[in-house]
């Protein structure tokens, strides 16, 4: 791992543990062991660290949430949506916590999350499609539009949610599992007799992994 990758990551585990607002570039610096000099070598400020992580956030959203393949079964691939976002809102949880203000003072960073938003929906609203196409849910084309809103929402701000209900403000795993079951709590309305104990399985599933883990406020 080079030294720009360890700053990446660094900040991120500082970020995640401590908040975005209270990280400067000296914390980060001094966190590795390198200059500060050393660091602004690689980026220019902290945020365009930011700007490199959301290129990250946005790469892991682009490879693993492709349109469902009909020749695998749906639900199989929805798990491996459902996992794919437990590790993106837990990897990656300090943007989500202070989207608002990181991109009030980044107009650049502002104008690339609009437009990736955009491409996103559609990326949403292709697996719902996918999923009825598949016979795992019955919706209306206005419906699948609504749900696609609905689910980037409850990814949006469940974390920021969480922590405001909590004295500690500490985000713990088992949080991410309880969103994942609120993800899948908006689907169970357009549920298919054929699918509908699977979906209610797959809940469990998630709902368990977060029992297993310490208590949770939902």
């Amino acid at each position: 791992m080079n030294t720009k990758e360890k700053i990446i990551r660094t900040s991120i585990a500082l970020f995640n543990l401590h908040g975005e607002r209270a990280i400067t570039t000296n914390h980060i610096a001094s966190n590795l062991g390198i200059s500060p000099g050393n660091l602004y070598y690689h980026f220019k400020n902290k945020e365009d660290i930011i700007r490199n992580i959301f290129s990250l956030y946005r790469e892991h959203l682009s490879i693993h949430f492709k349109p469902l393949d009909t020749e695998f079964e749906p639900l199989e691939q929805l798990t491996k949506y459902l996992d794919s976002l437990f590790d993106l809102m837990w990897r990656y949880h300090f943007f989500y916590d202070n989207l608002t203000d990181i991109l009030a003072r980044d107009g650049v960073l502002k104008k690339h999350y609009i437009e990736f938003q955009t491409d996103l929906f559609e990326q949403v609203r292709s697996v719902v499609i996918g999923l009825r196409t598949s016979k795992v849910i019955d919706i209306t084309d206005e419906d699948a539009k609504e749900l696609a809103h609905m689910l980037k929402m409850t990814v949006s701000f469940w974390t920021p949610y969480v922590k405001a209900r909590r004295m500690t403000g500490v985000l713990e795993q088992q949080d991410i599992y309880n969103g994942i079951v609120k993800v899948l709590m908006l689907f169970k309305p357009y549920c298919t007799d054929l699918s509908v104990d699977k979906i209610q399985s797959l809940q469990l599933q998630y709902q368990t992994l977060a029992d297993e883990s310490l208590p949770s406020i939902a």
